[in-house]
């Protein structure tokens, strides 16, 4: 049985627990929290838990063999190294660490420990995405032509990321697991209304060499909630909207049939449109599926479907996506 240390007891900190408290490969026995509240809250659902302030205690503990981070980006490089240094698996809250240079170093020292890195981007465990990666990886959808994302909602500022760090990493980790080609370059544009260092708002655009594109809007000053991602493809297009109980997913046999390239007219007259197909959805907890799928690549050495390679993809498209964010949407390349 793997023995779980959390670091972090705050708003994610307590699911953590909760799906690896529910597996019988793994017991949490130690938990983390620079709040008495916190810890008294974790104290009172898990009487057999020891607590305490002090990550490093976690990272030191000779029983520990998995360390999870739940705390905020700027702290996971630090936690990470000291508990992969002293020979504990490590699952980290998106987004994986603030810099790429972190993200390399942490991986290089996993490896040569050979010790498993899981960034925790639960998104890619939902039956919603996981029903998508199937039907793009069955043909269904065709060559892909765009991936069009929208993530908004009011409120919920962060005081130490802008927009981008804060919503982004969610789609572009689904991005980068739904497509097996990877963007070159990406353009960002955005604006602060009140802090002048974070942006609250935030147009994202990548570039793929196969003609591909992908569009991310991110804010935090939408009067409405939104959660929607388009996918179209030659033969059909799908959208996904997070916020549906029930639809989640509908697939359009709609499309452009080229039958000819000479003139204007011909492409423009082709349009295909047929039947919307609603394909049945798995609604087991994502953080259940991805728990347990971490679990198992620990005990069995396999490799975490947000390994740090993955993590560390996501970082530089932040990373670069924030550098063309500070030059006004200058094209940067990844």
């Amino acid at each position: 049985m793997l023995k779980v240390g959390v670091i972090g007891y705050g708003y994610w900190g307590p699911n953590i627990v909760r799906n690896f408290m529910s597996l019988d490969e793994a017991k949490v026995v130690y938990v983390c929290d620079l709040l008495d509240d916190m810890l008294k809250k974790a104290k009172k659902v898990y009487p057999s838990v020891s607590i305490t302030k002090n990550y490093e205690d976690i990272c030191l503990a000779k029983d520990i063999d998995v360390v999870a981070i739940v705390t905020p980006v700027f702290t996971h490089y630090e936690m990470a190294k000291k508990a992969l240094l002293n020979g504990k698996h490590v699952f980290v809250e998106k987004p994986f660490t603030y810099t790429v240079e972190q993200a390399e170093e942490l991986i290089e020292i996993a490896e040569k420990r050979n010790l498993k890195i899981m960034v925790d981007h639960t998104f890619l465990f939902t039956g919603s995405v996981r029903k998508i990666k199937e039907i793009i990886d069955s043909g269904m959808l065709g060559r892909l032509f765009y991936f069009d994302s929208v993530r908004v909602n009011l409120g919920l500022f962060q005081h130490d990321v802008n927009v981008i760090w804060d919503l982004a990493p969610h789609d572009l980790s689904i991005m980068d697991y739904l497509i097996s080609s990877k963007p070159t370059h990406v353009s960002a544009t955005g604006a602060a209304h009140f802090n002048s260092e974070l942006e609250d708002l935030a147009y994202m655009t990548f570039y793929f060499k196969d003609n591909m594109i992908a569009h991310f809007n991110v804010n935090w000053l939408s009067p409405v909630k939104v959660r929607t991602t388009m996918i179209g493809g030659n033969k059909k297009m799908l959208l996904w909207n997070d916020i549906e109980e029930d639809q989640k997913i509908k697939i359009y046999d709609k499309g452009v049939d080229v039958v000819s390239r000479e003139g204007v007219y011909e492409l423009l007259v082709n349009y295909r449109s047929g039947d919307i197909w609603v394909p049945k959805v798995d609604k087991t907890e994502a953080l259940k599926v991805e728990t347990t799928h971490f679990v198992d690549c620990v005990l069995n050495n396999k490799t975490p479907i947000s390994d740090g390679e993955m993590g560390l993809r996501v970082v530089r498209m932040l990373a670069a996506a924030n550098k063309s964010l500070s030059e006004r949407g200058r094209l940067v390349e990844l």
